[in-house]
C-alpha cells in the first residue's frame, strides 16, 4: 500500500510538473501573439500617420499603394492567432498577388498616359527665369534709361510671359526685388486679372481678358487700360505623324464647332479628330473663343480624374500626343518652352507661324501682348514703366525672349 501510494504520489507530482510546463508554454505563446498583434497594429498606425501627412498631394496610384501598406500589417493578425493558418495564408497571398498585379497595371497605364500627354498649360519653372540670378534664362539687360525706386509698381502676368516681365524687373527694379515679395508676382491669367480688377496689382502682362474677366472688373468698378507692347501667333498643332500640315481658318472652325469630326474629311487618315481645349478663362481658351467669333465651340473633351480633396471629378482633358489629336497654344510657348519633338505646328491658310510671318502680317491669327493697367492709378511709376516697355530697351527684351515687338 505504501509503495503504491508513493508511486501514485510520484506520478501525480510528475503530472503536476508537466501540467505546469504546458501552462507556462501556453502563457508564453499567448503573450508572444499579443505582442506580435500589438506590433502589427502599431506598425499600421505608424504607416497610416505617415501616409496621412503625404496623401494630400498624392496621386490615385500612390493612395492605393499606401492603403495596401497600411492594411497588410494588420492583416497578419489572423495568421498570428489562427491554428489552421494554411487556408487563410493561401487566400491572403492570392489577394496580395491580385492586388499587386492590378496596381502594376494601373501604374503602367498612368506612365503611358504621362508619356503621350503634352502639357499645354503654361507651367514654367520660375527658378529658371528669376531676375538678379547668375544662371537665369531671362534676357539680361541693365537699363540705362530707367531705374525705379520708391513706390514700385506691382507687376504680374500670364505664365507664358513670365520670362518677359521677369526680365523687365531685372532691368529696372532694385536688385533686392524677389518673386512674391508683394511687388513681383506670378499668377495664371484668371487670377492675374482678378487681382488687377481688385487693384491688388498695378500691371498685368498678358493677352486680352475674357468676357467674364472684364465683367468682373466692371463689378469692382475698375476700368482696364490696354497698352500693346508686342504680338504673338495663336497656333494649332498635331502629332508629328499626322500627314496634315495645313488647315484653313474655316476648317479649324469646323473642327472646333464639331462639324468636322474625321481627319479623312480633310485629306488625312480615317481617324476621329480629338480636338483638345483649355480650361475656361485661360489665355489660350479665351483666344480660341475670339478666333471662333460667332461660331459656337463644341463641348471640350473631358476625363474623370481622382482628386483627393473632392473625390472623382471631371475636367478638361490634357492634350494627348496621338496622331488623331489637335491642340492649340502660342508659338513661343510651343517652340521655346514645351519643345516637344512629337508635335508639329500647322500652317494656317498656307502660312507657317514663324516670327517673320508675324512681323510681315501674313500669318492670319496674331494677337497683341498687352501691358494692362487700370485708370486713375495714383502711382506715377506705372506710366514710366509702361512707357519704358515701348522703348528700345523694353522692345529688345520682348524680341530677344522670342516674341515680336511693336513695329517689327
Amino acid at each position: 500500500m505504501i509503495l503504491w501510494y508513493n508511486v501514485i504520489n510520484t506520478n501525480e507530482g510528475g503530472f503536476s510538473m508537466d501540467k505546469k510546463q504546458i501552462n507556462v508554454k501556453k502563457v508564453a505563446a499567448v503573450t508572444l501573439k499579443i505582442i506580435l498583434s500589438a506590433a502589427s497594429l502599431l506598425l499600421s498606425a505608424y504607416v497610416g500617420f505617415i501616409a496621412y501627412l503625404t496623401l494630400s498631394a498624392a496621386t490615385y496610384n500612390i493612395v492605393l499603394s499606401c492603403l495596401a501598406v497600411i492594411l497588410l500589417p494588420s492583416l497578419l493578425i489572423p495568421l498570428i492567432w489562427l491554428k489552421k493558418r494554411k487556408k487563410f495564408l493561401l487566400v491572403w497571398i492570392s489577394a496580395a498577388v491580385v492586388y499587386s498585379v492590378a496596381l502594376t497595371v494601373n501604374f503602367g497605364i498612368i506612365k503611358h498616359n504621362e508619356k503621350i500627354t503634352v502639357n499645354t498649360s503654361p507651367n514654367i519653372y520660375t527658378s529658371d527665369y528669376l531676375p538678379f540670378t547668375e544662371d537665369s534664362k531671362i534676357v539680361k539687360l541693365d537699363s540705362k534709361t530707367l531705374k525705379l525706386s520708391g513706390n514700385l509698381p506691382r507687376i504680374d502676368g500670364a505664365a507664358a510671359l513670365f520670362p518677359v516681365y521677369s526680365a523687365f524687373v531685372n532691368a529696372v527694379y532694385p536688385d533686392y526685388t524677389e518673386l512674391y515679395d508683394g511687388t513681383f508676382e506670378y499668377n495664371n491669367t484668371p487670377l492675374g486679372y482678378q487681382n488687377l480688377a481688385s487693384k491688388n496689382t498695378d500691371i498685368f502682362i498678358g493677352l486680352y481678358p475674357s468676357d467674364e474677366q472684364r465683367a468682373y472688373a466692371e463689378e469692382c468698378g475698375t476700368s482696364f487700360v490696354y497698352t500693346p507692347i508686342g504680338s504673338e501667333a495663336f497656333v494649332f498643332f498635331v502629332h508629328k505623324d499626322n500627314p496634315i500640315e495645313n488647315l484653313t481658318t474655316e476648317q479649324i472652325k469646323g473642327i472646333y464647332s464639331g462639324e468636322i469630326t474625321n481627319w479623312k474629311q480633310l485629306g488625312g487618315k480615317n481617324e476621329k479628330i480629338e480636338a483638345f481645349q483649355r480650361n475656361e478663362g485661360s489665355g489660350s481658351q479665351s483666344m480660341l473663343e475670339r478666333f471662333m467669333g460667332d461660331t459656337p465651340i463644341m463641348d471640350a473633351p473631358t476625363e474623370l480624374v481622382n482628386d483627393l480633396m473632392v473625390g472623382i471629378i471631371e475636367q478638361v482633358s490634357n492634350y494627348k500626343s496621338k496622331s488623331n489629336s489637335i491642340g492649340f497654344s502660342f508659338r513661343y510657348y510651343v517652340e521655346g518652352i514645351i519643345k516637344n519633338p512629337d508635335i508639329r505646328m500647322l500652317s494656317v491658310d498656307g502660312v507657317a507661324p514663324t516670327k517673320e510671318n508675324i512681323q510681315n502680317g501674313t500669318y492670319p491669327i496674331v494677337t497683341p501682348i498687352y501691358a494692362v493697367t487700370y485708370e486713375n492709378n495714383p502711382n506715377e511709376n506705372v506710366k514710366k514703366l509702361v512707357d519704358w516697355m515701348l522703348s528700345d530697351e523694353g522692345q529688345y527684351i520682348i524680341n530677344e525672349t522670342g516674341y515680336v515687338g511693336i513695329g517689327n
